[in-house]
């Protein structure tokens, strides 16, 4: 069935938090429904639609952000009592608005949990649970059909962790980071027991959480470069009387997905926003029978994906009419925005001429920004995106290390690089992005080198006036293309590196912390500690364990080993600590690294090959009048010529860093021995050249 949506925009409140507008229940099934909305203002706002027009319920006062808003009420009864949020306070709210509850939970740490996981009944702590990682999300499988207590916490080491009381039952790994749980269909499915998730990497996946181990049922992967899943929604808007899966993304993609008979789920609708979903719910909110999606965006819009045709349908030999509703409403929207202009006119005329009293005070405005910074595991780049609560003017992009700027299709801006001098400056990147008019969200895609380290630096520039700016900084790492897993394959050939001194657990774990992206800065609990992690560029491996005065790292890549060596040695010099460091070097290590390399070394190189093919394959196109007298392969070449150099031109320095790589091996390999080769380096260039697998580990092995 094709599925046709209108947009229609309701209401715009302040900033917004994930999961903070939920739609209060009805009585009857296509009833109209009250939208109720938290916002960073700490502002509670519930209202409904008449006429097309937005009419209050009730609004709060201002006060702490609001990070989360749900529905409650005792078991059996209709679920309309809001619970909100805000710093380390719960508030409850009837849904006239009357205030019933507030509980101030004492933490330290506000409600958007970090690492602690409270349970609470009647107010009186009841569980506590420190998780390993931070937690993004939690829920509780339902108690009317399990008669049990399940909660579920969505973890960022990947991870999903289901406890009983202050016990953790058991761990289960997840394709990626996850961002957001919410039960299927809304109760957990047939056996109450089934848990939708969405990662920050995009993925969306269906897992049973039985009492005794986990079964994950299906997986649905991100082929498209999607955004990051922010929300879940269960909502038949299909009609056909099964609920479908509704999906919000961080790069503002709506999507719905149906069933088919198989239960498995299938895309049939997407949308797209100019900014981030923070909430999504189904259900009838804008007129009576017109079921839609209900919306909320980053900058505080709540807007309604709705069935109800914008157009009356038009008789044999008819124009298509706008209906009168829509009429009005199209006038009234004139009306207003002449208002508007007439008040930002009036307003900037009394800014500029304050602006020339010498009494006057310019106020630095205040704004706020979104941004991400998230290693993807597909192409072992990192993703930055920046989203801010007006339009952007312009991001400057400051490094201090090396790293390459990708092409990334969705981002619009015109990209300018200012000439950098290292030496008196330290400056390695300096790139302006220009936006257009009304952008408010951008993706940047960057590479770094592992080995260099230091930091990336956006100045964030929006369209406002007086102008200011907001600087955030990330942390480029010495291991950077490393990413975190669960399991290694213990048969490889393994290098490995120990240490002992007298060192804290503290100490060697924020060394770990310095070296390796995605390790909870907070120190473990317990006594030692084992970590697992995979090179998202070659797949080599590598395993971090360590204790208080004790550390042994293993990895099949003896440049990993290297640079480990060098960064925590400087480490603990500056720490004034002694450290005896040990290595045992596997030379069989070496030839598997390259033979992990190979395989991407020798696409790059027939890819660039092919590339340089395209212009002269095309100057013989012209002069022949025909491609008939070429062979096969160069047919092919240049029949994929346009996607051939797109490929290349998104992986811009993709086989210099192979290069640098099989060059830093090389190097590595023989400083463990004691032996300076880098006179040796141009016969290695040389080689590779002229590539051939079989010459290139005779060299290693010879050299």
């Amino acid at each position: 069935m094709e599925l046709q949506l209108n947009r229609m925009d309701y209401l715009q409140v302040g900033v917004t938090s994930q999961k903070t507008m939920k739609l209060l229940p009805t009585s009857g099934r296509r009833a109209t429904q009250k939208v109720v909305i938290g916002d960073q203002d700490g502002i509670v706002t519930c209202f409904g639609i008449k006429k097309s027009e937005a009419v209050p319920v009730f609004k709060t006062l201002p006060g702490q952000k609001i990070s989360r808003l749900e529905l409650g009420g005792a078991l059996g009864t209709v679920q309309e009592k809001v619970f909100v949020a805000a710093g380390s306070e719960v508030r409850g709210f009837t849904k006239r608005g009357k205030q019933f509850l507030s509980f101030e939970t004492n933490l330290t740490e506000s409600i958007k949990a970090i690492y602690i996981y409270n349970h609470y009944c009647d107010c009186k702590d009841q569980h506590y649970y420190l998780s390993g990682d931070k937690i993004s999300d939690v829920i509780c499988l339902p108690v009317e059909k399990l008669e049990r207590i399940t909660p579920i916490l969505a973890c960022q080491d990947r991870v999903l962790r289901a406890l009983q009381g202050s016990e953790l039952l058991y761990e289960v790994e997840v394709p990626g980071a996850p961002s957001v749980l919410t039960l299927n269909d809304g109760n957990g499915g047939e056996s109450g027991e089934e848990i939708l998730y969405g990662t920050s990497d995009g993925k969306i996946g269906l897992i049973q959480i039985t009492k005794n181990l986990p079964v994950p049922k299906w997986e649905i992967f991100n082929e498209k470069k999607r955004g990051g899943v922010l929300c879940i929604d269960n909502f038949d808007i299909l009609g056909d009387g099964v609920k479908d899966l509704l999906i919000g993304r961080d790069d503002g993609s709506v999507e719905v997905y149906g069933y088919d008979s198989a239960n498995e789920p299938v895309l049939c609708f997407e949308h797209a926003l100019t900014e981030s979903i923070t909430s999504i719910q189904g259900g009838c909110v804008g007129k009576d029978g017109y079921d839609e999606i209900v919306l909320a965006t980053y900058s505080g819009w709540v807007t309604g994906l709705t069935t109800e045709p914008v157009y009356k349908e038009a008789g044999p030999g008819e124009d298509i009419k706008i209906s009168q509703e829509m009429q009005n409403k199209i006038a009234s929207l004139r009306s207003e925005l002449e208002q508007l202009q007439f008040k930002v006119l009036q307003e900037r005329e009394r800014y500029q001429q304050s602006s020339q009293s010498s009494t006057a005070v310019s106020a630095v405005p205040v704004f706020s920004v979104n941004d991400k910074f998230t290693l993807n595991r597909d192409d072992a780049s990192y993703s930055l995106i920046l989203e801010v609560q007006m339009a952007i003017d312009n991001v400057l992009i400051q490094s201090d290390v090396p790293v390459d700027l990708l092409d990334v299709d969705k981002n619009s801006a015109i990209v300018s690089f200012s000439i950098c001098d290292t030496e008196t400056n330290g400056n390695f990147l300096l790139a302006t992005y220009r936006c257009q008019a009304n952008t408010t969200w951008m993706e940047l895609k960057l590479r770094s080198i592992e080995g260099q380290y230091g930091t990336l630096q956006a100045y964030i520039t929006p369209r406002i006036q007086p102008k200011a700016c907001q600087i955030r900084q990330y942390q480029i790492k010495p291991l950077s293309l490393h990413q975190r897993t669960h399991v290694i394959d213990e048969s490889r050939p393994m290098n490995t590196l120990s240490l002992t001194g007298q060192f804290s657990f503290a100490e060697i774990h924020s060394w770990v912390v310095f070296c390796l992206p995605e390790v909870p800065e907070k120190t473990p609990v317990g006594e030692n500690i084992t970590f697992y992690f995979q090179n998202t560029f070659l797949d080599t491996q590598l395993e971090c364990s360590y204790r208080k005065g004790e550390g042994v790292f293993k990895s099949d890549n003896i440049s990993t080993i290297s640079i480990l060596k060098d960064v925590l040695s400087k480490e603990a010099t500056k720490r004034k600590i002694n450290l005896n460091i040990s290595y045992d070097i596997t030379e069989e290590s070496v030839g598997h690294t390259l033979k992990m390399i190979h395989p991407k070394l020798e696409y790059q190189l027939l890819l660039a090959k092919k590339v340089h093919l395209i212009d002269a394959l095309k100057e013989l196109q012209i002069h022949e009048g025909n491609t008939d007298f070429l062979i096969p392969e160069y047919r092919a070449i240049l029949e994929d010529a346009e996607k051939l150099q797109e490929e290349y031109k998104k992986q811009p320095a993709h086989l210099e860093r192979l290069y640098g790589m099989i060059t830093d091996l090389f190097i590595d390999k023989f400083k463990f021995k004691g032996t300076n080769v880098k006179t040796k380096v141009p016969l290695l260039l040389e080689i590779l050249d002229n590539y051939d697998q079989a010459a290139l580990m005779k060299f290693f092995d010879t050299a």
